[in-house]
């Protein structure tokens, strides 16, 4: 979707003459969702039943789904993926999973991950403050051994993959971890990062409805 060039103001109750009116932070967030120009196609009946779905579920549909309404094949790919590796069974709770995205999106500085899956942290957890340590500083949270070296070998992976080893696997499994689980934390940890970089090279736009999310 193009980005429009008309911006809403919202002026500060006590400005005074010689201050500018600033816009908000998230004007536009739920309306210009990325700054390419990509037509929408029709949505397949198993698409739209399942943006239906969104709206009786979240109340909305998220805003990563309508970026890629432009293609078919890559918006069913890309649910089919999502729901595989953040919602099957796995010897990850949702929770990790979730978590797993904020670490590896704050290394990236997703603006897009983090506040939708930092919202997903705080809902989760039930632990709003946990959500914002996540998306700062991970390591400034109180986590468990094993949840640390999950999230250490997800950041590891994503800032320097060539030097993961059988050391960095063997980490995982001193805290419990199976090889399987291993596997799980590399593959949530390789599709953020995928996620990151499309989200940073369109501007993609998170629903404004995140950011009250589990406060």
């Amino acid at each position: 979707m193009a980005k429009s060039s008309t911006k809403t103001a919202n002026k500060p109750a006590k400005a005074g003459p010689a201050e500018a009116a600033r816009p908000s932070a998230v004007a536009g967030d739920d309306t210009e969702v990325t700054a390419l120009d990509l037509p929408a196609a029709p949505l397949t009946p198993q698409m739209a039943a399942y943006f239906h779905k969104c709206e009786e579920k979240l109340g909305f549909v998220p805003n990563v789904l309508k970026a890629y309404v432009f293609d078919m094949p890559k918006l069913e790919a890309f649910v089919a993926m999502y729901n595989d590796l953040m919602l099957a069974p796995s010897g990850l709770s949702k929770l990790e999973r979730e978590m797993v995205a904020v670490a590896v999106s704050a290394h990236n500085r997703c603006y897009y991950c983090l506040v939708a899956h930092g919202a997903a942290v705080r809902q989760l957890s039930g632990d709003p403050p946990l959500g914002e340590l996540m998306a700062m500083n991970y390591r400034a949270a109180r986590l468990s051994k094993r949840e640390s070296a999950m999230l250490d070998f997800a950041v590891k992976l994503t800032a320097e993959p060539w030097l993961i080893g059988e050391e960095d696997r063997e980490g995982l499994r001193r805290t419990g971890f199976s090889d399987r689980d291993i596997w799980d934390i590399a593959a949530v940890a390789g599709f953020f990062n995928m996620s990151n970089r499309v989200a940073s090279a369109t501007d993609m736009r998170p629903n404004s409805m995140y950011h009250r999310e589990a406060r």
